[in-house]
């Protein structure tokens, strides 16, 4: 299929661009390498140093004999997603193209008027392009976890089944957003939602939960095609961030009580459930949503895995809780269902102790380009 990446520049996009292309699909990506700029601008730049697209494209091409098409702007600007779309006809839309962090969003005014600008007019102009110049694409669209909340009752996928009053119905699952950012996810949804019901959009929404890891099976140990590595509190993941504070002999910060639970999934998950996705289509006018993640875990616990891991390893790890700079609840019932993506066949990679060591050594690779002034960050959302 021809598939096209949006934000393909990013932490999940460039791994999802060569897994698809080693899968058989012909892809492009766009970005406007809006990441980079933020993290420049806050002083939190990655791990690695990234080669630009052109480059990273040249190195897979080499490596394996796949090409990836580069279109470079910002598809918050319609003439620019007008000239994407007619170029390079999708069949599929993968859309990682937002602000991704919502610590970012909960920064300043301008940060959050950014996020909002960014990511609901891309998706707009997104569902604006399909219809106009591919009206039987699929959207992939990846939402977040983060958009249910903590709520006192089960999460389902996607869809809730009420009875009020004698009657019944069936209605998108409540949101209750904990950031800017994931309320921008929220209206996202609700965008897609309403224009597959005007204009019958083919769209697939993904819950995804915390990623981790570098590798994937495209990357290998070839650290230039490795995705973003974001350590800091503002942009990097929580796992991500606990490994590299492991290695550097920083001491893993907790927030408050530690008990916060969500669903995580490895970097090589997110491959699966993207492509597994593109290949199960939804019909003309169905909104399809996954709730997409493996295993659930408290903070608490990914810090005493990592402790115990590191600590086999020689790296004295230390656990410091830490105020919570959050408003979030920091003890909860937290029960989300999560089949449709292992009824597709999703083989699922687990967080061991395996695991554990062999991502903590890759960081101890790069341990000398650890910078500690960048981890803590105290962006709070008060």
């Amino acid at each position: 299929m021809r598939v096209l990446i949006l934000g393909g520049d990013g932490y999940l996009g460039w791994p999802t661009a060569m897994h698809m292309t080693a899968k058989g699909h012909e892809v492009a990506v766009v970005d406007n390498y809006l990441r980079r700029r933020l993290s420049r601008e806050e002083d939190a730049e990655t791990l690695l140093e990234t080669p630009n697209l052109h480059e990273r494209t040249r190195l897979w091409n080499r490596k394996s004999g796949h090409s990836i098409g580069v279109f470079i702007g910002d598809l918050t600007c319609w003439d620019f997603a007008a000239e994407v779309f007619q170029k390079f006809i999708p069949k599929v839309i993968i859309h990682y193209a937002e602000q991704p962090s919502a610590p970012y969003s909960m920064l300043r005014r301008r940060a959050a008027t950014l996020t909002l600008q960014n990511n609901l007019l891309t998706t707009a102009n997104v569902i604006f392009a399909v219809r106009e110049f591919a009206p039987d694409a699929h959207i992939i669209k990846l939402g977040t976890m983060g958009e249910y909340g903590t709520p006192e009752i089960d999460i389902e996928e996607g869809w809730i089944d009420i009875e009020h009053k004698g009657k019944r119905g069936r209605f998108l699952y409540p949101r209750q957003a904990g950031s800017l950012y994931h309320t921008t996810k929220i209206m996202n949804t609700d965008l897609l939602w309403f224009y597959v019901r005007m204009w019958n959009l083919r769209v697939t929404d993904l819950m995804q939960g915390p990623v981790y890891g570098m590798t994937t099976s495209e990357t290998g140990t070839d650290e230039k095609l490795f995705p973003f590595v974001n350590y800091d509190e503002i942009f990097g993941t929580v796992l991500n961030r606990f490994l590299v504070q492991a290695v550097a002999g920083y001491p893993l910060t907790v927030y408050g009580k530690g008990g916060q639970t969500r669903g995580y999934l490895n970097i090589k998950d997110t491959m699966q459930c993207v492509r597994l996705s593109l290949e199960n289509p939804p019909q003309k006018g169905e909104l399809r949503i996954y709730n997409q993640f493996v295993e659930l875990f408290s903070v608490n616990e990914l810090a005493e895995k990592v402790q115990r891991v590191g600590n086999q390893l020689g790296l004295k790890v230390q656990i410091r809780p830490v105020e919570n700079p959050r408003k979030e609840a920091e003890e909860h019932y937290y029960n989300p269902i999560h089949q449709g993506l292992l009824e597709l066949g999703l083989q699922p990679h687990y967080l061991t102790d395996e695991v554990l060591v062999e991502m903590l050594e890759t960081v101890g690779r790069f341990k000398a380009n650890i910078q500690e002034h960048k981890i803590i960050r105290k962006v709070r959302w008060d």
